[in-house]
């Protein structure tokens, strides 16, 4: 039984009764909450269920008293799941469990209060959603950016897809960041293939095109897959295997902070880096196979029209480039955009201007931009140094 108090809910106070049915076995856990809070004449009452948990939330004008109570399925794990032990020992390696129950229990809470206060129900939620309100892995904070964004006609089209909708709940300026990305991409890596290149630039525009058409291919995987999320995925089936098992808890991205109720341990920390090292091996090879086939194309067409430049121009070797352009994307992509979505911004940038998105914004943008032109440099010179580009005299 845990009892909290809550403050600013100057018009409501809230009483949540629990499902009818029986709890004879340690299957269902009972938390109550007090609230005291005190208004204008106000009279609103609104009803909430979900399948495991039921409340009523009304309103009245003077001075409250009443209990919050609800009871909520325990997953079935009556042998002691929550670290009190299964009858024999009791609390065996309790301690982080009973903590998490508490974050949970206190997630749950938070959220439901946000339902209550906007006047919404578990049913008017997507189900991913709702199922995850439930189980306590939804802190009040989130569920108040959802409906935020709800208030967006684009954001709440977004919401409709669960890739967007785990980035943008834990990340309302990730569409930003998207454009912020793939806008500055053609430049900046335009302008780093000039500076490496220099005079060379007009000889070397084959691989100039090659480089700035696979960037932009993989310039939005290369926001999408270290972008922090909130998990609203369903658990992985029983017959899972072990691996499998493993990079299916792991986070998106290795640095991000974790929810109340929700933690990662160091190897699921290294699981995100080796899982998303693998899909950005997968995505600049495929990027890389397109721009250098569209290259070789154009070569091929200059050929037929200007003998000269057949003299000095050459294919451009497909296969070697793009599993070279995969490796570069694993290992120096992948890095540095973790970084820079999981400690840069989440942990650095967005505490301190949290308040204030538009210099937020500004901030990401010239930090994006330079990491972008930094992976253009980096690039060229990778190319060179494994000899899959020449400097051509």
């Amino acid at each position: 039984m845990a009892v909290a108090a809550f403050s600013n809910f100057s018009t409501r106070s809230f009483c949540l009764q629990p499902p009818s049915h029986s709890h004879s076995q340690n299957h269902h856990r009972r938390q109550s909450s007090a609230i005291t809070s005190s208004g204008i004449s106000t009279t609103r009452s609104y009803s909430i269920f979900s399948p495991s948990l039921s409340f009523t939330v009304s309103t009245t004008g003077n001075k409250f008293h009443l209990p919050i109570v609800f009871s909520s399925g325990n997953g079935g794990s009556s042998s002691g799941g929550t670290g009190h032990g299964g009858g024999g020992g009791g609390g065996g390696g309790g301690g982080h469990g009973d903590r998490d129950d508490e974050d949970r229990s206190r997630n749950r809470t938070e959220a439901i209060l946000a339902l209550a206060e906007v006047g919404r129900t578990f049913g008017s939620l997507p189900p991913d959603l709702a199922v995850a309100i439930e189980a306590g892995r939804i802190p009040g904070s989130i569920v108040y950016r959802y409906f935020e964004l709800e208030k967006s006609a684009i954001f709440r089209w977004l919401l409709n897809f669960g890739g967007f909708k785990e980035r943008l709940l834990a990340d309302d300026l990730f569409l930003t960041k998207v454009g912020i990305e793939c806008g500055v991409g053609i430049f900046t890596k335009t302008a780093a293939e000039l500076e490496r290149r220099r005079d060379k630039f007009t000889k070397e525009l084959d691989f100039v095109f090659a480089d700035v058409v696979m960037a932009i291919i993989a310039d939005f995987m290369l926001v999408w897959l270290p972008a922090p999320t909130v998990s609203l995925r369903p658990p992985l089936a029983l017959s899972a295997g072990p691996i499998s098992k493993f990079f299916y808890t792991c986070p998106d991205n290795a640095f991000q902070v974790a929810l109340a109720g929700t933690s990662y341990s160091f190897l699921q920390r290294i699981g995100a880096i080796l899982r998303n090292g693998a899909k950005l091996f997968a995505v600049g090879t495929g990027a890389s196979l397109v721009g250098v086939g569209v290259t070789n194309v154009l070569i091929n067409a200059r050929k037929a029209f200007d003998k000269s430049f057949a003299v000095e121009a050459e294919d451009v070797p497909i296969l070697s480039t793009s599993v070279a352009y995969g490796v570069y994307m694993a290992v120096s992509s992948n890095l540095r955009y973790q970084v820079l979505a999981g400690v840069i911004e989440q942990r650095i940038l967005e505490p301190l201007l949290h308040q204030h998105k538009i210099i937020l914004s500004a901030i990401c943008f010239a930090v994006r931009t330079g990491n972008t032109f930094l992976g253009s440099l980096m690039w060229v010179d990778y190319a060179r140094w494994i000899g899959i580009q020449k400097i051509r005299e």
